[in-house]
């Protein structure tokens, strides 16, 4: 694909891959009815795409640089949770997040060169996590972030939340996850949870020009040092079996529990919830 060709419509429309520099592919969310939340199709195909551009299989990687967006003013709202039916919900919303999601997140880390999500709007939720997996994060001056589970009842998952104190450190991951307020783009600057804030008119130019650079630069040093910083971050070692199940449980149970669906009752009908602890 060149840069002046049209975009590539993949998951029926709403993720769309374009190239807008050589050697740059982006993946733009496109699920304006959902606020660009992340359903299978969106997720399985970013997946895929990933996998693809990344040489998966023998061939040669065919971007150095990958951005991943969000059109219509968003970057995505979260998993698409909303419209399950709650006889289903356990089931389905511990499915969604378990396999297509953590598949997706994995194949933006194991992109051997960089990746840069640009928010052109809120990021909320499983959209952060996704944007936080990219290298590095530029965001529009005016938009919010932010991390719902306390106000929805959900034990998030702990490969997520690693990622979080990772990032920005526990003080900080404490106040996003227990608080569950959303934050200004200059405060997620200040905590290092976004790398750059540009104005709307000026957000499309400069995350183009940090994509330019970063895969004009040496792409055996991208690779080798990419991998080298995600050796080091999970240096510390894996979980003891016996915890990690308990974790999993953990995030298992708040999705079976009667406290989430009164949670995403309330928010879908704009009201306090009432919670009952179970």
């Amino acid at each position: 694909m060149s840069p002046s060709a049209p975009p590539r419509e993949l998951a029926d429309g709403k993720l769309l891959l374009d190239e807008p520099a050589d050697a740059v592919v982006r993946l733009t969310i496109s699920n304006p009815a959902k606020r660009n939340a992340l359903d299978h199709p969106i997720l399985d195909a970013i997946t895929a795409a990933l996998n693809e551009l990344a040489g998966v299989g023998g061939s040669q990687p065919r971007a150095r640089c990958v951005i991943v967006t969000g059109a219509h003013g968003m970057f995505s709202a979260g998993y698409d949770i909303g419209e399950i039916a709650e006889d289903e919900f356990e089931e389905r919303a511990e499915r969604l997040v378990a396999h297509p999601f953590t598949e997706a997140i994995e194949a933006i880390e194991a992109f051997p060169h960089p990746t840069l999500a640009v928010l052109p709007g809120h990021t909320i939720g499983g959209g952060l996590e996704l944007a936080l997996s990219c290298d590095l994060r530029i965001a529009q001056s005016a938009v919010k972030l932010g991390m719902p589970p306390a106000k929805l009842g959900l034990v998030y998952s702990h490969t997520g939340l690693r990622r979080f104190l990772d990032a920005i450190g526990a003080p900080r991951t404490r106040e996003l996850f227990l608080l569950g307020r959303y934050i200004d783009a200059p405060t997620a600057l200040a905590w290092g949870l976004v790398n750059r804030v540009a104005p709307a008119e000026q957000l499309d130019a400069e995350a183009l020009e940090l994509a330019r650079e970063l895969a004009g630069n040496a792409p055996l040093a991208q690779a080798g040092n990419k991998r080298v910083i995600a050796a080091l971050l999970r240096a510390e070692g894996a979980l003891p079996a016996d915890v990690q199940d308990e974790l999993v449980e953990l995030r298992r149970a708040s999705f079976a529990s009667q406290d989430l669906r009164e949670g995403m009752r309330a928010f879908a009908e704009k009201r306090p919830p009432r919670w009952r602890g179970e």
